[in-house]
């Protein structure tokens, strides 16, 4: 743990080292500003870490790719200059059939038409034109929602009092919006479509072929407490055409040393600008005075002050733990307490003595279908009824599982001829009915995802070595998620965008002076995407507070 006095000042503290944070403590210190990060656990990068579970084995034990980093920020903060290295996934997705056949797709244009045309020439034809559909919604909204986001809906003024300067700012950015969306054109009625609906029904409506749809549908609700056919679960299609960090458009990748090599390479940078980072240090409140943040008081009883204090953790922490009752208004705190954390995921590692060969496609070693994510489950019918379990309360009789295995594309995360293998799975719900506790039915969990894997790559069960079981409850525990939610709370229309993390204080701002978000928990969400972190400082050095 790095030693600092007690009387030690700063112009800006952070709250976690995750990405975010650390990115927000990077752009703060290169326009001179002295930050200090604090991080709980004796690690930094929140969930983008590398763990060496088992000997010789770097397991990305929460977050497993990037795909969404923004490339202004690497070019900003020179990451690939220092460490950042990320590996594209070619082909992009494989899901095995039972019957013998698979579907592969990735960024290459006639390789997906001939995958597709295999099963339906009609929906080969489709798929073109509906990539080129989410592309250019993409494409023309990635510019407003990678900034923060307007407060235009009319809330009373005792909610809050906003000057004529942001006011204008927030109009700015709402006709950017009406801009932009008019901008797609003829693409409008289905890029609104993609934006409020639901999964299930876009994709029927484009396709016929059920496998296709079911590899896109589990994309829609992937980390979310979701059926596919509730709405808003079609925005998320859009997060796969996102992103260039892979090296293109949509293109997903693993970053070499595992996704805590990520997070090294900012701190790397965030030390060459003088930031402070402390480990192992936990916060215990957010000190204020006369509704102006002064700085933390932390476990061990220091205090360390600042002008500004930025939380990258969830705002129920933020609101509820590290700040007392009576420093916010009574509406504030009522609305941090109906945000949604409903969370339905569960994470496994596993180490591997040889890849899982798969009946449909059988190999010796490594081969395309290792390489990018590998969809467990066939039918849209599968992922309705796992999510029927798991609104009752109950994981999934079987799971939905997404599996990863970045030592196809990078050998320095396992032993010579060892295999990680990553299982992301839907839906195990955090909050389980009477009687049922997540850590007396977790390995019991696993055994039914594996099984589920073994259906399509009978080798499994001997290729396990080792194992990591994170519920959603551990996943609360280790990297102070409540609810176990990996966004930071749930991505629902009601949640995003303008009212995330609540309505009129989207822009990263608080109630109180000097406090701001600058986490998952704030526009635009969830993923290792950065903008959160980017945004946040953007809006601190607009205020000429720190």
């Amino acid at each position: 743990m790095a030693s600092s006095s007690e009387q030690k000042k700063y112009d800006c503290i952070i709250i976690g080292g995750g990405h975010n944070g650390l990115i927000a403590a990077a752009y703060l210190a290169k326009r001179g500003k002295s930050v200090c990060v604090l991080e709980r656990r004796p690690m930094l990068g929140g969930c983008s870490v590398t763990e060496e579970l088992w000997p010789g084995y770097k397991v990305s034990t929460a977050s497993y790719v990037v795909s969404l980093l923004l490339p202004e920020i690497i070019s900003d903060l020179q990451l690939k200059q220092n460490g950042l290295t990320i590996l594209p996934r070619v082909p992009s997705s494989f899901t095995p059939m039972r019957d013998g056949r698979h579907l592969m797709l990735g960024a290459d244009k006639q390789e997906n038409f001939d995958q597709i045309a295999g099963f339906s020439k009609k929906d080969a034809e489709s798929f073109a034109r509906y990539e080129r559909v989410l592309e250019d919604v993409a494409m023309h909204l990635e510019p407003v929602l990678n900034q923060a986001a307007p407060d235009l809906l009319p809330l009373p003024s005792s909610w809050r009092r906003i000057g004529m300067g942001k006011k204008l700012r927030d109009l700015r950015k709402g006709w950017a919006l009406r801009k932009a969306l008019a901008c797609m054109e003829e693409t409008i009625p289905e890029g609104i479509e993609l934006l409020t609906a639901a999964a299930r029904p876009v994709l029927e409506r484009w396709f016929e072929t059920e496998v296709l749809k079911t590899t896109l549908a589990t994309d829609a609700v992937i980390g979310a407490f979701a059926s596919i056919s509730q709405p808003g679960t079609a925005y998320v299609l859009l997060h796969h055409v996102m992103g260039t960090a892979g090296g293109s458009r949509g293109v997903w990748g693993y970053v070499q040393g595992g996704m805590g090599a990520l997070s090294d390479s900012i701190a790397t940078v965030c030390r060459q600008l003088g930031v402070t980072i402390e480990t192992e240090c936990e916060v215990d409140q957010i000190m204020v005075e006369k509704n102006q943040a002064r700085g933390v008081l932390l476990r061990d009883g220091r205090e360390l002050g600042a002008s500004v204090v930025a939380s990258s953790v969830d705002a129920n922490l933020t609101f509820n733990h590290f700040l007392e009752e009576k420093d916010l208004p009574s509406p504030f705190r009522a609305a941090v307490n109906r945000i949604d954390y409903s969370s339905a995921t569960a994470k496994i590692n596993v180490a591997l003595s040889e890849l899982p060969n798969f009946t449909c496609l059988p190999s010796t070693g490594i081969a395309p279908q290792h390489n990018g994510t590998i969809h467990i489950g066939e039918t849209l019918e599968e992922v309705e009824r796992a999510y029927d379990d798991a609104k009752y309360g109950e994981p999934s009789k079987n799971p939905i599982v997404e599996i990863t295995i970045p030592t196809s594309v990078d050998r320095t995360i396992a032993p010579e001829g060892k295999h990680i293998m990553s299982m992301f799975v839907q839906y195990a719900p955090y909050q389980l009915k009477e009687g049922l506790v997540w850590d007396d039915i977790k390995e019991g969990f696993a055994d039914r995802c594996v099984e589920r894997v073994a259906e399509y790559a009978p080798n499994i069960h001997q290729a396990i070595e080792h194992r990591q079981v994170l519920s959603p409850v551990d996943i609360e525990r280790t990297y102070g998620l409540t609810g176990g939610n990996i966004f930071q709370g749930a991505m629902n229309l009601n949640q995003l965008h303008m009212m995330r993390p609540v309505p009129g204080w989207a822009d990263h701002r608080t109630p109180i002076r000097g406090l701001y978000m600058c986490g998952a928990a704030s526009h635009p969400g969830g993923g290792v995407m950065g903008a959160c972190g980017m945004n946040a400082a953007q809006e601190i050095l607009r205020d000429r507070i720190a």
